[in-house]
């Protein structure tokens, strides 16, 4: 029998967390191909879904890493073209034949491993999704197909002016919900597979909080409160009108296609909740009746439902899950509101909590993102345990994966863990958001496949993770504050980034040795929120220093940042949080009369929209309410500014200058922007003249391979040819006949998904004992160099009008000693300004030429994005400076 599938099927854990990795090391190139082969034969007639993927991810790794260090095989091939169309269609079994079928290389092996590699994500995808439908709660939403299916009704305390009970406000329903912090994830533990997969070692402990930011208003309105807000209310229109304040997006929805219609705008995220809480259930989806039928059954003929959400002075990628939050707690606003909870008001059941934390997995997933199963946590009260439970009798899961989608959650009473010691721990802990957005995606991935393939370290970090959330179970039953922080930060030192080194960077490297340096032993711990560091983050001090610290953190985190911003992709300045333990959960109240009002962020994004409209125009509860807000407006202190900030809304100021006080018009003539061949370039443009169709080759034009003839292959020629090369190139070194060039006009946009910092500067790795940039890492290849041949090199960088001043600057806080030869910048002196695309374009770039397809659910979203940013550019004009 094949030894690595004796290795995925043995019920002995023992045998079963074996490493791919050692067996691979010590097998010859044969006896990985025997393997490959047993293996893809196993995981085609496994009917266990687990054993399936495993054994996808051991073809993966072997194709990927193993086999290319093997003696015997070819590195050059051909990539079988209609396997990678396959590939870009995602039909992953097809490619995985016509792959096989050729001649094996290096270049196959590579085809094979991202194939497998997809595929392999792709069975957990549909697995999870399984999974997230089959939860009792959600099942019956995907069996209904017409409006008058829909068995919710909207609770008749929300229909108050309807029935005559005087009012002439219709009540909002409004719920507040915190957002989590983990003491510590066991090494990303609540990923959905792993938590299915290994429910003995999924283990979080997570705490629902309250925020404010520091020194932010009054000392009433600066004391914490839940940070995550959803307001839901019946209006005297037939529409759903969606509102994010803090995103400053607003729509009226009227047909059942616009509610599944996600990148449409910025209100992706209230549409998934929606739908996952059942107002339109997903199995409307395609159905072309009137949204006002529904909304006619659900509320009454000519009525409609609003619902806002608010999220107060948190930014995106803050590590706290506030996106998960805010999508449980809409759900949980409407689930009131349409009857499907006990309680209208105060908090959740719970069994509700439950049903809400898996229809937030659903909502996530009709969006086509997703977490893991602790980022709810909010929705829970206090200090809870959150641990992976294996599938039993009943489950939906029973059969199929060895634990349940969704965890059992165990609220720490104060006889568990006592008053005295969460005073403490708020006494101690300095919570921050240091500014920094990161895509935690990609190291969710990585997780996933080190724990599949039980990598060696990783894997021992995986049980040191296991004992230390033990420890820090232990240490808060004892009230240890000092020893919670030690463990936290050996949490963060150890497992952590064993894992994943990139859990870590130069920036938060840089604020724990300047905070230790300063406060010594006062300072007793570091703490990583989430999924990786820069955003939030807890710095825990002894309770005198509490003060001093959070003062004293500002002033780091910023200085630091002004150090660092060019370098690293930071989403907002640094901010200090006050904090304080919520012990409700997600806790909801029914504003009414006269009280029936949004919160007064709401009004100044609405307003300004509604004054351009004649009284008339406004519906009855509309003019009522304003009514109402114009009254409250001119006497209560808290509304106080909201003329000022309604008139800038009105009448916003003007935005013409751009970095250093420049206007663009002085940006471009002082990076030399050539105005006659803009335009000309614009009139090509919108004449058909150029773009992506014509970007291309006629079709008489003849291609061919580059001839054997035409490349030397250094390592093809004899040894005494490559010395005398060598020999020739070392005497140019020494007779300085030779200067480094590096292009360094760069911004990493890709990478930070639209952060534009300067690449080169980014220090991407910790090499040694120190995190490294680009430009370090080729000054350190020319020094060696220069070392080697006993004289220094010239060394060029190229910069643009993007990257010349922070490298300069960057360069300048150097030691004189830094580089001992000639370092040469060389600005850039063309530059051009972009054009808004033309709707032809982009239509051949993402119909006409090859696209990778997307998850089922992800691409739904890519094509609505894709609709969305063709109406913006013809709504902008095509071809219009950008």
């Amino acid at each position: 029998m094949s030894e690595l599938i004796a290795i995925i099927t043995s019920p002995e854990p023992a045998v079963r967390n074996r490493s791919l990795d050692a067996f691979a090391r010590a097998a010859t190139r044969d006896e990985l191909l025997v393997e490959c082969a047993a293996l893809d034969a196993f995981r085609r007639r496994s009917t266990n879904l687990y054993e399936q993927v495993r054994a996808l991810f051991f073809l993966y790794a072997i194709y990927r890493f193993h086999l290319p260090t093997k003696e015997g095989l070819p590195e050059r091939g051909f990539v079988d073209y209609a396997g990678y169309s396959d590939l870009l269609q995602r039909r992953f079994e097809e490619a995985i034949d016509r792959f096989l079928a050729a001649p094996l290389s290096d270049t196959t092996a590579s085809a094979l491993a991202t194939a497998y590699h997809q595929l392999a994500f792709q069975t957990l995808a549909n697995q999870v999704r399984r999974s997230v439908r089959s939860v009792p709660g959600n099942q019956w939403m995907f069996r209904l197909g017409h409006p008058a299916d829909q068995p919710l009704r909207i609770r008749p305390e929300l229909l108050a002016p309807l029935d005559g009970d005087g009012s002439r406000l219709f009540p909002i329903l409004h719920e507040a919900t915190p957002v989590r912090m983990d003491l510590t994830h066991s090494g990303w533990s609540d990923i959905f597979f792993l938590g299915m997969d290994f429910p003995e070692g999924a283990r979080v402990l997570n705490v629902s909080i309250d925020l404010a930011v520091r020194g932010a208003g009054d000392e009433k309105a600066g004391a914490p409160k839940p940070p995550v807000e959803a307001f839901c209310r019946v209006i005297d229109k037939p529409v759903l009108r969606l509102v994010s304040v803090d995103l400053g997006a607003r729509a009226e929805i009227t047909s059942l296609a616009e509610v599944f219609d996600f990148a449409k705008d910025y209100l992706g995220l209230l549409k998934a909740a929606v739908i996952a809480a059942g107002v339109v259930p997903p199995g409307m989806e395609g159905a072309d009746q009137p949204l006002a039928d529904l909304l006619a059954r659900l509320i009454r003929p000519g009525y409609g439902l609003e619902i806002v959400s608010q999220v107060n002075d948190i930014p995106k990628g803050s590590r706290l899950a506030v996106s998960t939050n805010l999508l449980a707690s809409l759900i949980a606003v409407l689930m009131r509101a349409t009857g499907q909870t006990a309680a209208l008001t105060g908090p959740l059941s719970e069994a509700a909590r439950r049903i809400v934390a898996a229809r937030a997995i659903l909502g996530e997933w009709l969006g086509g993102s997703g977490g893991g199963w602790q980022d709810s946590g909010g929705v829970w009260p206090g200090m809870k345990l959150i641990q992976g439970v294996e599938a039993g009798q009943g489950d939906p899961e029973f059969g199929i994966s060895r634990g349940r989608l969704l965890p059992d959650h165990t609220i720490l009473t104060h006889a568990d863990v006592a008053q005295a010691t969460r005073q403490r721990l708020q006494e101690s802990l300095v919570l921050v958001h240091g500014g920094m957005a990161q895509d935690v995606g990609p190291i969710l991935e990585m997780v996933t496949e080190k724990y599949l393939l039980r990598s060696e370290a990783e894997w021992q970090g995986r049980q040191e993770a296991m004992a230390i959330y033990d420890e820090i179970v232990e240490l808060l039953r004892q009230g240890d504050v000092p020893a919670i922080g030690a463990a936290t930060e050996r949490n963060f030192r150890g497992p952590i980034q064993t894992i994943i080194p990139w859990a870590s960077n130069l920036y938060t490297e840089t604020l724990i040795a300047r905070v230790r340096a300063e406060f010594g032993a006062d300072f007793w711990g570091f703490w990583m929120l989430g999924g990786m560091a820069g955003g939030g983050m807890g710095f825990i001090f002894a309770p005198h220093k509490k003060a001093e610290a959070q003062a004293r953190l500002q002033e780091i985190m910023s200085e630091t940042k002004r150090l660092l911003e060019n370098a690293v992709p930071f989403a907002m300045e640094p901010v200090v949080y006050d904090f304080a333990i919520n012990e409700r959960g997600t806790f909801a109240d029914l504003l009414a009369g006269p009280e029936a009002l949004m919160p007064p962020r709401y009004y100044t994004l609405t307003v300004p929209h509604l004054l351009r409209r004649d009284r008339h125009e406004l519906s009855p509860a509309r003019r009522v309410e304003l009514d109402r807000f114009g009254t409250l407006s001119r006497s209560q202190p808290q509304l106080a500014g909201m003329v000022q900030a309604l008139f800038d809304q009105l009448i916003p100021q003007s935005a013409g200058a751009t970095e250093g006080g420049r206007t663009l018009a002085q940006l471009l003539d002082t990076h030399g922007f050539d105005r006659a061949q803009h335009e000309q370039i614009r009139a090509d443009l919108r004449d058909g003249h150029i773009g992506l169709a014509q970007n291309r080759l006629p079709v008489r034009s003849r291609i061919e391979d580059v001839r054997d003839d035409e490349v030397t292959v250094l390592h093809a020629l004899a040894e005494t040819e490559r010395a005398r090369l060598r020999d020739l190139g070392m005497d140019a070194l020494r007779d300085g006949a030779v200067a480094v060039i590096s292009l360094a006009g760069g911004a990493g946009s890709r990478w930070t998904h639209g952060a534009g910092v300067v690449k080169s500067l980014n220090p991407f790795s910790r090499l040694g004992d120190a995190h490294r940039n680009f430009i370090e890492v080729h000054l350190a290849k020319s020094r060696r160099v220069s070392h080697m041949v006993g004289r220094p090199l010239p060394h060029i960088i190229t910069t643009s009008y993007l990257t010349h001043e922070p490298i300069a600057d960057w360069l300048a806080r150097q030691p004189a000693d830094f580089y001992p030869g000639p370092l040469l910048l060389s600005p850039g002196r063309v530059i051009g300004l972009r054009l808004v695309p033309m709707a032809r374009d982009l239509r051949f770039a993402w119909e006409e030429m090859p696209q990778q397809q997307l998850d089922e659910q992800a691409q739904k979203v890519q094509e609505s994005l894709h609709a969305a940013l063709i109406g913006w550019a013809q709504s902008m004009g095509e071809g219009s400076d950008y």
